[in-house]
């Protein structure tokens, strides 16, 4: 179960909704002078040339962030980000969330990622090491449910975690909230924020239901919809829940989701 890889997805509208959400936390937690923890549980190889065969093969990126660019203004932090990341690596290399994720933290923060698949986890490494910027790095080729339940709650317990699952393992929809609500019980100051598909068949309502019945406090949910990348492709739309979610992220959720109404 270790056939996903996203550069064929990269830079799709799932992708801008959960990054452009991911940037304006990490923006806003980064604005106190104290260092923070940041934790990706499934964070794939952190950077993906979209003019290389795996994305050109499915043409995401021209339907995502390609097509409405202009949703994000120069000062937006998912802006800032990608314009960092196309500085040190080249304009056609679109930034994954560990790469987001370093490009707006700060040297006092510390960057905890697991990435299971040994490719992706091989480019995980390499690509992270070539990064300018200096962020404390802790990679490991784990689990990454595993990975987050042996390391929190972190030091400093001030942070953000991204789940972020290929869903693969088709029961991650029925098993994830109640990992989640483990976690939480054990970081209940953490920023938790997980990504989920929105299916036409409806796979993802039972991981819906498991978040909405756990009634997590402070929780933020949103969704967006658009057409499927590809003629029979079954993801329509997509989703994240974030718990303890920061001042001001709701405004950004609405703003996405009149954005996206308008495609």
């Amino acid at each position: 179960m270790l056939s996903y890889q996203h550069g064929f997805h990269a830079g799709n509208l799932a992708d801008v909704q959960k990054h452009a959400l991911l940037a304006v936390m990490l923006d806003y937690m980064t604005r106190k002078d104290k260092p923070i923890s940041y934790i990706e549980t499934h964070a794939g190889r952190a950077l993906y040339d979209l003019e290389g065969s795996q994305a050109q093969k499915t043409g995401e990126s021209a339907q995502g962030i390609k097509a409405v660019d202009a949703w994000f203004k120069p000062t937006h932090p998912y802006t800032r980000a990608r314009k960092a990341i196309a500085e040190a690596h080249g304009r056609n290399i679109y930034p994954g969330s560990p790469a987001i994720a370093q490009a707006l933290l700060r040297d006092t923060d510390h960057m905890h990622l697991a990435e299971l698949h040994p490719t992706e986890f091989a480019e995980l490494k390499a690509n992270m090491a070539a990064s300018p910027r200096y962020v404390g790095l802790n990679i490991k080729q784990q689990d990454g449910i595993e990975f987050a339940q042996s390391i929190c709650p972190p030091e400093p317990k001030r942070g953000l975690m991204l789940i972020d699952p290929s869903y693969e393992i088709k029961t991650d929809f029925e098993t994830l909230p109640s990992q989640i609500y483990k976690l939480h019980r054990k970081w209940n100051v953490g920023v938790i924020a997980l990504w989920y598909p929105v299916l036409k068949n409806g796979t993802h309502l039972p991981l819906v239901e498991g978040m909405l019945y756990a009634n997590f406090p402070g929780c933020l949910h949103h969704e967006v919809r658009f057409k499927p990348a590809q003629k029979g492709h079954g993801m329509h739309g997509s989703g994240m829940f974030v718990i303890n979610a920061p001042y001001g992220l709701s405004d950004e959720a609405n703003r996405l989701t009149g954005l996206f109404k308008r495609l």
